[in-house]
């Protein structure tokens, strides 16, 4: 029995189109951010993984830094898939269940999350671009909890919500990251925090939403 090809020449013989020859190098830098930091991924050692030539890999993207700006929109959007809200469940239910499959995420996929909340400091504006696309959808999310009661969000009170935003990163880098807390925990603390935060700003509305 012919022993199987290993991983290299087997990804040498498979034949596949410019699109998914692309896609297959964004997936193996998503894998790989999973374990260091962005700016230490190897287009050697990804290319080599891949059966592709250097010059291939970067007629692909052009250059290292276009790579890995498809490497973060491709780790952004599947963490906002991961946890898309569920119209179903009504709005405080919801922001609940986002939560909690928010710190699902973050535990399975540890090194993404922090590559990603890393982003903004990054010196490449394009990818602090990325990141911030990702906050300001989040937000928006938050912002249509409040809608669906029929409030009207003052521009006060979405500044507050975007900054809980960045805290609830923050909780989940310093909580869910190191296993300190439960999830429902972690979910309470960041629930407790924003309706804190709310009722100091806008009580009509915080009550819309927590007190329905």
């Amino acid at each position: 029995m012919r022993a199987a090809p290993d991983e290299p020449t087997a990804a040498r013989r498979a034949r596949l189109s410019p699109e998914e020859r692309r896609a297959q190098l964004v997936a193996l830098g998503v894998e790989s951010l999973a374990r260091q930091p962005l700016e230490e991924i190897s287009i050697t050692e990804l290319a080599s993984r891949a059966g592709v030539s250097r010059p291939l890999f970067f007629h692909y993207f052009g250059s290292k830094q276009g790579f890995e700006h498809a490497v973060v929109r491709t780790a952004r959007d599947s963490m906002l898939h991961a946890t898309e809200p569920r119209l179903d469940l009504d709005p405080l239910d919801r922001l609940r269940d986002t939560l909690i499959r928010t710190v699902g995420f973050v535990r399975e996929h540890r090194g993404t999350f922090h590559s990603l909340v890393r982003g903004t400091a990054s010196g490449d504006v394009q990818i602090r671009e990325v990141v911030e696309q990702a906050r300001l959808l989040q937000t928006g999310r938050v912002v249509d909890l409040f809608a669906e009661r029929g409030v009207a969000v003052s521009s006060e009170l979405r500044i507050v919500l975007r900054a809980w935003i960045a805290f609830t990163e923050q909780v989940l880098v310093d909580a869910a990251l190191a296993d300190d807390l439960g999830a429902e925990r972690i979910v309470a603390l960041l629930v407790t925090a924003l309706e804190g935060i709310c009722r100091g700003i806008d009580p009509a509305a915080a009550s819309a939403l927590f007190d329905a």
